[in-house]
């Protein structure tokens, strides 16, 4: 069974869609991890929560931690970076000389290319 893909890769910057306080419904930030399997990702600065952490060790003080956690792709839209704006994603195969075509993402509202 293959893998499901996103529509958002690590890097990418989004805007969350829907969600409630917790989620920063309207936030932007940048996907800092993907998981393509479980169609979560965790994105910089929003649906941040606090963790008890234990100590670890001399270097790890025990205490309460702020981290973000992982909220559903589906909440995410890519912002396109040539438009700036909140768009879908279309896909195209494109054939460099030479070369086998290859699969890149592309922005629905001004048509430029994601994936470079």
């Amino acid at each position: 069974m293959s893998t499901p893909k996103l529509h958002v890769k690590s890097g990418d910057t989004v805007v969350v869609i829907s969600g409630d306080k917790r989620n920063s419904k309207g936030k932007t930030g940048k996907v800092q991890k993907a998981f393509p399997s479980e169609g979560k990702v965790i994105v910089e600065g929003v649906a941040i929560v606090k963790r008890h952490q234990k100590p670890r060790g001399q270097g790890m003080p025990g205490g309460i931690v702020s981290k973000e956690a992982a909220i559903d792709a589906s909440r995410v839209m890519l912002v396109c970076p040539s438009c700036k704006k909140a768009t879908r994603v279309a896909h195209k195969f494109v054939e460099a000389e030479g070369q086998k075509p290859r699969k890149v993402r592309v922005c629905k509202k001004c048509g430029a290319t994601i994936d470079k």
